[in-house]
Order: structure tokens, then C-alpha cells, then sequence
């Protein structure tokens, strides 16, 4: 009698840690029958294994790691010949003996949108969303500059057909040494395939691959501020004098990329009719280098002490690929060690996967460096696309080595910067996409490329903000990049060595001072939105759903979510469609059609609340970042003047925006060690009700811990869009307002309506609750204004410019309708009569530049600059 064989999981702890990961699966999840293995990782995924000697791989590979899961309910029958395995999500049939997988012997069938689905080896996913490249470098916009052929995305494991198979058959594995080591599998002939079915749940796609191919690694709290790099000759008495330019101009900056000019890169004898001869690994003399430049660099550690001193975080540049060549300081340490004569002045070539060398090279070269004070690597350029050991690519493989390397020795959080090496390359960040040419096409594709990596979970994405070559940096440019970096995984300017009077220039305050004062408030607006981005990647780090994601994610059976390809979830609450081309001739603002999902959203540069389900066309000035706020949202965020890496915000910052209720939770830790893989985190639960005329706002008490987790903290809630409250009270204590912010009080700020309450420092462990009562005002009321006044505030600048016709219109009006916010501020209690007055005087001030611009053309932009605050042109 046929039956069906349940197996009952008991769920067992999360994943584990990278450095920790179980391939061997357990017992209870496998089922073999002869030559053929299957694993149930999951209930929407199983590995499947075929091998001619009826011998499988237990060994971790190079994409999967962690077979050991929690045991999915799933059942077993032999019918017919045919082995069946059912899980929830699942049902896969296989003739018993009937040798290597094909479309005659294996089929899984799966419901997707209440249809039944069904796939057979062989069967092409055509709905595949993509993956990522390797690099940007050679591409103009999406197009390679020189073939004209179009960047190659690869797979993901997203599809619009609701499935992926990943084909492990060939990949390298690692052994079961202490630092486990690469090596080739055997040449069995052999099948070893994963297949993931998800229908439109592709967050769960994500979750059952990371599952199985490790988390996506958690960057240090400090690399989400702002880089400098620059390939520029660099002496360290420059580098001093750019950070003071930082200081002076307000400009923050947690990473100090040194590129490569820190070691010696060029030498007279390196010379043969004034061009420049190869070393012995074949490459030029001097590109690959592990010796400072003395002459730029006097005292090494007095700098690196310096950079320590001033809070910053150093990445110094490396291109490996010759080895150790003669001249180095390392060369008769490292030619020892590696069996080589040191008199012979033969190099040491770079095998990474020669474990020997690898330890060498890390010991005796780098390390002395890391413990002088370099924080991390870049690893620029390597052995192009080959190594000893076929089958191993060296990206990802030198990804490998220096993130383990780092995280065996547990100083602290593992960080590298490279290029992307495939499938399970998402282990080990930060990504370096590359010299990108300096255009509009490189900045359009980028949002497209940086949201479509999070289909292979490689989320952390750092481009050249401002393009790399080829091109000139316009101010409008480089303002809108930057712009689109504030809201990208990581903010890093760069470009290459050309001179400065060429056109390149990446210090902000160099520009055009409209330009600088838009980007400075970019990047000043990034750094307060630290605790949103580090709770976005621990989020990412759990669930294997990246920062910055495709619209598609939420919103599967949407056709505009795949149609609108270059605007993405920043996190979980916010909607971001950076502006990619140019305002035009003479416009003061760029348009931009974007799709806004069902519910309602919360224009964050207008203060407008826009109606989702359908496709909005919105203006930008050059200081405006499309950037839109889920209705409830809570967003964390920290007071200005920190730095990123700094773990201890306080006060907390809690952004409500309009909505009926809403829920967070911020998470906390050290920072910069791997103390959170063993538990030691914090998150802080936040919540909100609201009926318009009253909210009620709750932290609820903090949970978990870490070494030296504040034990108090205090709390500024900013209620976005709001009237002026008639009361507050704060854990049952009237809150009194006050103008200057004080503990226990709160204020108003009128020049974008947002109400600011104060919560005095209390203990983490105890709740706060603010019960806040409100004018009888919708938001409706607010909706828009912010974006009015600021907008006459920059016609009012026009005007003091350009006196028009006093005796026909009135200064007064225009300058009375610009102040409103700011009087509102002033005054809180007047709020409603100076929004009434302001629509009168706005509706005056747009009559009199419609008339005034029929004798004066200068005047026709701000006309339509203010009519365009409604979301269109006149």
C-alpha cells in the first residue's frame, strides 16, 4: 500500500554566521534513490544531485555553503516507478533508474497566480529579471564604448516565471581545512542542480537563496557616510589640506580612499626610450606596488596616525597581479618564504589560489600596513579572468581571501572593496563598479543596475558619483549624481587623473555655489538618514532583501513596477527615481514622470501628498531629489554633525509621516566588529496611531543588547505635515512649547510644517509615550506648501536681481508669501491664518509674473517654476 512519509521539521536557530556555515544537510531533508540525491533546503527549494558513481558532494562550493536547514514538513512516495517529493510549495517527480537528469525523467510542478506551473531540465527562464556585471568599466550608459554591445546582466534567481535553477555542477568547492581552501571537484561525471520556486513571493526567492549560499555580509556602520577617492598623485601634506577643505566647508567624510600613487609607481631604470618597460610578471613596472612613496609619503604611520586622529577611516588602492617584484620592501622576506633565492632577484608571482602564497602574502606584506592603520583594501586589478586552478574565478576568489582573512583573525567587521565574481560573490563587500564614463547615459543605467544586483544580492553597489572618464563634469551633472549617490548603498566621488583644468572636479564646494549648496544639503541629508540605511542593511543582512531593490519586489503583478526600471525602494519606506537628465534650456527644473504604487506618498522635496495607483509627472529644481515616503512611515534618523560610524545616536530622530499608523523597529550594535552574529544587537520598536486629530506615538523598550549599548537615550519626534498641536504630552507630562528646543518641550517648524516634540533622556529599557492632539486641519490643508515656499524664496532672490515695474507689482506680496513658512515658525499659533493669506498672495504673485513676462522673457522660467509646483507647466 502506497503512503505518504511526512517528516516534521523543529525549527533550529537562524542561519548561521558566514564563518560558521554547515554543508552537510541533515539526514532527515535528504532522499536518494540510487544515483540520484535530493535535498529539501526549503519548501520552494531542493538541490538536486545525479552522479554515474552514486557519489555526491557534501563539501560547501563556491555559491553554496549552508545545507544544514530547519527540516520543511514534506512527504515521500514511490508510484509507478516514479519517486514523488511534495512540499508546500512544491512537487517534483522523478523516474526511479533512469540515470542523468533530463526533460523525459524529472518535472517539478508549482502554483503560481493559481495556475499550475511546470518545469523540466532543459526549459528556458525567459522571464528572468537579471542579475549583475562584473564591472562598469568600457561602458557608456549600458552600451560597451567600443563593441556597441549591451551589458550582459547574466541571471538571477528573480523571474517573472516564478522559478531559477542554479547549475552547480562545475564550480570549484572548498575543503575542509581551518581556513577552508579551493580546490577542483572531481572529474565524475556528474549533475548538481538548485532549483528555486517562489511564484510572484519574490522576497521569499531571496530568503531561500541566502539561505543556502550565506547571508549578505554586513558592512561596518561607518562605510554608509561619504568616501573621497581621486586617482591623483596625492602627497600626504594634500591629503591634510583636503580634509581641512571638508571641515571648512561642511562637508562630512568617514573614508579616505589613497588610490594607487602611494606606493612608487615610477622609477627612472623602469624606462627604455621614454616609454615605460614590463616587469616580470609581463604588466607595466611600477602598476602593481606595495612600497610607500617615500617621497610622497615621509612618515607612513605618522599619516595613518594622523587619519585616526581625524576619525577616518583609511582604504588604501591595490592592483596585485605582478606579485612581488625586487624592488619591493617585502621581496627578500616574501622570495624566502616562497623558496626563492632573494639574490636572484627573481619575482614572486600572484597565485591567490595557492594557499601558501595567500598566507605569505597577507602576513608579510599587508598586515604590517593593517596594523599600522590602513582599514581596508581595494583591489583594483587583478589576473584578469583566469587563475591556476580552473573553474576559479580571481574576483571573486581574492573577494574571498581578504574578507575570511579578515574574519578569522576577528579585529574587527570584515570589509573589502572589488569588483563583483558572480554568484555568491554577495558574501563579501563592498562592490567597485568601475571606471564609468562621465555622462547622462552612465548616470541613467546606473539606478537600473544598482537596484537589479539585489536579484543575486550583491546590494552594496559603489560607483564613481560623477563618472569616472571621458566626459566633462558639468555642474548639473555632477549635482544630479551626487544626488542619486546620497540615495545609492554607498556614496564614494571619484575620478581619474586628468587634470583639474581639464573639467574634472569632485570637490562639491569647487562648483557653482547653487550647485554646492544642493549637493552639501545631499550629502548632509544622507548622513541623517544613517540609522534608516544601517537598520536597511541589517535588514538585508536577515532576509537577503537588498537596500535599494526594483519596485517589482512589492508590487509583482504590476506592469509599471517592471516598466519603471531606474526608480527603486530605497529600504522599506522610501521611493527614489533620481533625476537622470538634463533641466533643459532655459528651465529651472527637470521633469520627471514616476509611478507611485497604490496608497498614499509623501513628496519629500514639496511636502506634497500625492495619491498612488497611477503614473505622476513632477518638476525638480537643481536642489530637489524625487524621494517619497510611504504613508506611515517612521524613518530613524540622527542629528547633523555626526560622523557615520558613530553607533550612538542621540537623540534618536523619528520622522512620522501622514498616515493612520505606522511601525519600525531601528537597530543598533558596535558598529564595526562581529560581536552582532553572536547576538549581540539591539533593535527599538516604534509605533503610531493616528485619527488626524490626535496621535499617539509609542517606543516600546529596547531589545537586546551589545557591549556598551547606551542605557539611556532621549528622542526627537519630527510629526511631518502636521498642524501646530494644542497639546502634548509626554508620558503622561504636559509638553510646553518653547522655540528653542528644550527636553520635555516642543516646536514648530513652519518652512515645512513639521511639528518637533522633545522627549526628555530616560532609560532605554522603559516606554515612552507622546499623546499629541491636533487642530481640527486634514493634512490636505499642509499638502504642497513647503515646496511653494520654497520656490518663491527662490524667485524672490530673481527679483531683488531684477526690479520689475513697482508701480504695477508689489515686492511686498512676493516677499511676504516667501516668509510665510518662516513666520509660521515664528509663531505657531498664526499658522492657519498665514497659510490663508499665503493663497491669496501666491495666487497674486503667479498674475503678476504671467503679466510681467509679456514684457520680460528672463521672467517666463519662474512662472514656470511656481506653476509647476502643482506638478506640471503652465
Amino acid at each position: 500500500m502506497m503512503k505518504w512519509l511526512f517528516v516534521v521539521l523543529m525549527l533550529i536557530p537562524a542561519v548561521a554566521p558566514a564563518h560558521a556555515y554547515s554543508p552537510v544537510a541533515n539526514e532527515d531533508a535528504v532522499v536518494t534513490a540510487g544515483d540520484v540525491r535530493f535535498t529539501v533546503l526549503t519548501p520552494g527549494a531542493i538541490r538536486m544531485e545525479w552522479a554515474e558513481d552514486g557519489v555526491f558532494e557534501d563539501h560547501a562550493t563556491l555559491v553554496f555553503v549552508n545545507r544544514k536547514l530547519p527540516v520543511p514538513d514534506f512527504g515521500t512516495k514511490t508510484r509507478g516507478g516514479w519517486l514523488e517529493i511534495r512540499t508546500a510549495h512544491m512537487d517534483l517527480k522523478y523516474r526511479v533508474g533512469s540515470g542523468r537528469f533530463t526533460e523525459d525523467n524529472l518535472r517539478i510542478e508549482f502554483s503560481m497566480n493559481g495556475k499550475t506551473k511546470r518545469w523540466k531540465p532543459g526549459d528556458e527562464n525567459t522571464g528572468n529579471l537579471k542579475g549583475t556585471a562584473r564591472t562598469l568599466d568600457r561602458f557608456d550608459g549600458r552600451v560597451e564604448h567600443w563593441s556597441g554591445e549591451e551589458i550582459d546582466l547574466g541571471q538571477g534567481i528573480v523571474s517573472r516565471d516564478g522559478w531559477a535553477l542554479v547549475d552547480d555542477s562545475h564550480r570549484p568547492r572548498f575543503d575542509d581545512s581551518e581556513w577552508p581552501w579551493v580546490e577542483a571537484r572531481s572529474g565524475r561525471d556528474h549533475q548538481d542542480l538548485y532549483f528555486f520556486c517562489y511564484g510572484y513571493d519574490y522576497r521569499r526567492a531571496l530568503r531561500d537563496f541566502t539561505a543556502v549560499a550565506g547571508n549578505i555580509a554586513l558592512p561596518p556602520r561607518f562605510v554608509f557616510g561619504s568616501w573621497w577617492s581621486r586617482y591623483w598623485e596625492y602627497t600626504d601634506w594634500e591629503l591634510r589640506d583636503l580634509v581641512d577643505e571638508f571641515e571648512t566647508h561642511d562637508v562630512p567624510l568617514d573614508v579616505l580612499v589613497v588610490d594607487m600613487d602611494w606606493h612608487i609607481t615610477t622609477r627612472p631604470d623602469w624606462y627604455e626610450n621614454g616609454k615605460k618597460i614590463k616587469d616580470q610578471a609581463g604588466e607595466g613596472a611600477g602598476w602593481t606596488g606595495f612600497s610607500w612613496n617615500r617621497n610622497y609619503f615621509p612618515d607612513p604611520q605618522g599619516f595613518l596616525k594622523w587619519t585616526e586622529t581625524k576619525g577616518l577611516n583609511v582604504c588604501m588602492n591595490l592592483h596585485p597581479a605582478s606579485g612581488i617584484q625586487p624592488h619591493e620592501d617585502a621581496y627578500p622576506e616574501m622570495a624566502r618564504a616562497m623558496g626563492i633565492d632573494p639574490a636572484s632577484k627573481t619575482y614572486v608571482p600572484f597565485d591567490i589560489v595557492n594557499k601558501d602564497f595567500a598566507e605569505n602574502f597577507l602576513r608579510i606584506v599587508l598586515h604590517p600596513m593593517e596594523r599600522y592603520g590602513v582599514d581596508f583594501w581595494w583591489l583594483d586589478w587583478q589576473q584578469w579572468s583566469t587563475t591556476s586552478l580552473e573553474g576559479v574565478n580571481p574576483t571573486f576568489y581574492l573577494n574571498y581571501v581578504f574578507f575570511s582573512d579578515l574574519e578569522r583573525r576577528g579585529e574587527k567587521r570584515p570589509l573589502i572593496f572589488h569588483r563583483y565574481g558572480g554568484l555568491g560573490n554577495h558574501r563579501y563587500q563592498i562592490g567597485f563598479s568601475g571606471d564609468s564614463f562621465i555622462n547622462w547615459r552612465s548616470l541613467d543605467f546606473q539606478p537600473y543596475f544598482t537596484a537589479t544586483a539585489s536579484n543575486v544580492c550583491f546590494g552594496f553597489w559603489s560607483h564613481d558619483i560623477g563618472g569616472h572618464m571621458h566626459g566633462e563634469s558639468f555642474p548639473e551633472l555632477y549635482t544630479r549624481w551626487v544626488q542619486f549617490g546620497a540615495f545609492s548603498p554607498i556614496l564614494r566621488t571619484h575620478c581619474t587623473k586628468a587634470g583639474r583644468e581639464g573639467g574634472i572636479e569632485r570637490r562639491i564646494w569647487a562648483y557653482p555655489l547653487e550647485n554646492f549648496y544642493a549637493m552639501r544639503d545631499a550629502f548632509h541629508l544622507r548622513y541623517a538618514l544613517i540609522p534608516y540605511i544601517y537598520t536597511a542593511a541589517r535588514e538585508a543582512h536577515d532576509t537577503g532583501v537588498s537596500m535599494c531593490r526594483p519596485m517589482y519586489y512589492d508590487h509583482p503583478r504590476t506592469e509599471e513596477a517592471y516598466l519603471f526600471e531606474n526608480q527603486y525602494m530605497f529600504g522599506n519606506d522610501l521611493l527614489v527615481a533620481p533625476i537622470t537628465h538634463p533641466m533643459g534650456e532655459d528651465s529651472l527644473f527637470a521633469m520627471k514622470e514616476i509611478w507611485l504604487p497604490e496608497g498614499r506618498w509623501f513628496e519629500w522635496s514639496s511636502g506634497t501628498l500625492l495619491e498612488g495607483g497611477r503614473v505622476v509627472t513632477r518638476s525638480f529644481c537643481i536642489d530637489e531629489i524625487p524621494v517619497y515616503a510611504k504613508a506611515g512611515a517612521i524613518v530613524p534618523m540622527q542629528p547633523p554633525g555626526r560622523r557615520a560610524g558613530n553607533p550612538h545616536v542621540d537623540p534618536l530622530i523619528l520622522s512620522i509621516f501622514p498616515g493612520e499608523a505606522g511601525a519600525t523597529r531601528v537597530y543598533d550594535d558596535e558598529g564595526n566588529n562581529s560581536n552582532y552574529r553572536a547576538g549581540q544587537f539591539s533593535f527599538t520598536p516604534v509605533r503610531f496611531e493616528s485619527d488626524g486629530a490626535s496621535m499617539t506615538v509609542v517606543i516600546d523598550p529596547v531589545e537586546g543588547s551589545y557591549p556598551g549599548m547606551p542605557e539611556r537615550r532621549s528622542y526627537e519626534l519630527n510629526l511631518v505635515l502636521t498642524s501646530p498641536p494644542e497639546q502634548v504630552r509626554i508620558n503622561g507630562m504636559a509638553g510646553t512649547y518653547s522655540r528653542d528646543p528644550a527636553p520635555g518641550s516642543w516646536s514648530y517648524r513652519g518652512d515645512d510644517l513639521t511639528t518637533r516634540i522633545f522627549v526628555p533622556e530616560g532609560s532605554v529599557h522603559g516606554q515612552v509615550e507622546v499623546d499629541i492632539t491636533f487642530p481640527d486641519r486634514a493634512p490636505e490643508f499642509l499638502s504642497g506648501k513647503k515646496g511653494r515656499f520654497g520656490r518663491l524664496r527662490k524667485f524672490m532672490t530673481f527679483l531683488a536681481r531684477n526690479n520689475w515695474d513697482k508701480s504695477k507689482y508689489s515686492n511686498d506680496t512676493v516677499v511676504r508669501a516667501a516668509q510665510a513658512g518662516h513666520r509660521i515658525g515664528l509663531d505657531p499659533s498664526q499658522a492657519f491664518e498665514e497659510i490663508h493669506a499665503f493663497q491669496a498672495d501666491w495666487q497674486e504673485t503667479l498674475r503678476m509674473i504671467e503679466e510681467c513676462s509679456r514684457e520680460k522673457q528672463n521672467y517666463i522660467p519662474y512662472g514656470d517654476l511656481l506653476s509647476a509646483s502643482d506638478g506640471g507647466r503652465r
